[in-house]
């Protein structure tokens, strides 16, 4: 990883974004042309204190998962988002692996349903990006809590609960072999194996069927699912 460079072109980034453009209102008084720190590490989800040892090179190897949401958060384009996954030590999101990049265009439908409680998924149904709205309504949003966690604030059947537990393995399976040497999504796999009998029970059978295409939008060469509560 390229520590000093990883941090100046965060900053640099950071200057040039407007805070308009990302929903950040601004006063009369304010100074920053850009963003302020405080501003692009709630977007990105991350504490100020982290961003700052970052841009200042005293953090190393930020998560894949990190270098994300600060390009989303970013808004760079598809290269930018390469050459900071290259600085970070990462390898760039390619064609073989399940994508978590949110388009400019999903990300102005965000934007303009920034009071609806929305979340988006990747093709692993694990969580992108979940706005205020969403945490409040559904409590913290994190990924397969249904079957790992404490499950959601939606109230359901036995049944129904049961069968959307099904399809959520099913639509992991469906995704698995469209990418099948995506070591994340193995690694996730193996992971919710072991610490779901639930899961394991699933994976080994194959009577669900994956959910329908409402609320999945096509992007790049994944599926991104875009969840209004």
């Amino acid at each position: 990883m390229d520590q000093w460079e990883f941090g100046r072109t965060v900053r640099h980034w950071r200057d040039r974004v407007q805070p308009t453009s990302v929903g950040v209102s601004v006063g009369a008084r304010r100074r920053a042309t850009g963003l302020r720190r405080e501003e692009l590490a709630g977007l990105a989800a991350i504490s100020v204190d982290y961003l700052t040892r970052l841009e200042q090179s005293r953090a190393t190897s930020p998560s894949a998962q990190v270098v994300g949401a600060l390009a989303r958060a970013l808004r760079v384009s598809d290269a930018e988002r390469d050459l900071l996954f290259r600085l970070a030590g990462h390898a760039t999101p390619g064609l073989g692996l399940v994508s978590s990049r949110i388009t400019p265009s999903v990300q102005r439908l965000l934007d303009r349903l920034a009071n609806t409680p929305v979340a988006v998924f990747d093709a692993t149904w694990t969580l992108v990006v979940a706005n205020s709205p969403y945490d409040a309504l559904m409590g913290p949003t994190t990924s397969w809590r249904n079957l790992i966690g404490l499950g959601t604030r939606a109230v359901h059947t036995l049944e129904e609960r049961a069968e959307s537990e099904a399809q959520l393995v099913a639509d992991l399976r469906l995704t698995a072999a469209r990418y099948p040497t995506d070591q994340r999504l193995k690694q996730l796999i193996r992971e919710l194996a072991a610490q779901s009998p639930r899961f394991a029970e699933l994976w080994e059978s194959s009577a669900a069927k994956p959910h329908q295409d409402v609320g999945r939008i096509p992007r790049e060469q994944t599926q991104k699912r875009l969840i209004s509560a």
